[in-house]
Formats: structure tokens, C-alpha cells, sequence
């Protein structure tokens, strides 16, 4: 199956796996409560913005992220999250994973913060 969409920067059209990058993005970037018509869409990494960056941060970081991802994006199956600092103050997740609908592997990096 073919998804089909709209690239958020371009409006050019976009299918398959690079409009699971784009609602990826979408999701952890979105915090949770700030869509009117649906409260609960988006990720819990905004409310830990200001947390130490320790081991126990990346954890709930991973967790974030894959509780989001697994309510709001059915067409991954996710087989590793990696947190990164490749700078000060600065949090990359590299998700790697099966897109479900071809069974193609993925690997992609989204900046949070």
C-alpha cells in the first residue's frame, strides 16, 4: 500500500517512506497537548527540555519516543532508538526499523532539541 502526501516545507507530493520520515518528525516534535482537536498527538520530550544530560535523560528519552511512535505511527515497526549529543545542548534520535507495508528497513535521524 502507497501512502500519499504533502512535504510540510516544499508541497511537492511524497509516498511511502519519506512520509513516515516527515509524521515521524511530526510526532516527537509535536508536545503533547497542543493539537486542539486531538490532545493526546505528539511526544513528552518537550517537558523534559531542561533535564541533565545523564544516562537516566536518554532512557526516558527512548521511552518518550517510542510510546509516541508506537500510538501514532502504525506503519513502523521500530527495532532500535539511539540518542545522540553531537553538540552541547543539542539531542538527535536515530531510529532504525521496518517500514511494515514493504518490510523495507529504515534508519533516519530526527534533532530534538
Amino acid at each position: 500500500m502507497k501512502y500519499y502526501g504533502f512535504n510540510a516545507l516544499t508541497g511537492e507530493n511524497i509516498t511511502d517512506i519519506d512520509h513516515v520520515r516527515q509524521s515521524v518528525r511530526d510526532i516527537l516534535k509535536t508536545p503533547v497537548g497542543s493539537r486542539i482537536a486531538r490532545r493526546t498527538y505528539g511526544s513528552l520530550l518537550f517537558r523534559m527540555t531542561d533535564s541533565a544530560d545523564n544516562p537516566a535523560f536518554k532512557l526516558q528519552l527512548m521511552a518518550a519516543c517510542y510510546t509516541a511512535l508506537l500510538r501514532w505511527e502504525p506503519r513502523i515497526l521500530i527495532e532500535k532508538i539511539t540518542i545522540t549529543s553531537p553538540e552541547a545542548a543539542q539531542v538527535v534520535v536515530d531510529l532504525e526499523g521496518t517500514y511494515s507495508a514493504t518490510g523495507q528497513p529504515f534508519s533516519f535521524s530526527v534533532p530534538v532539541r
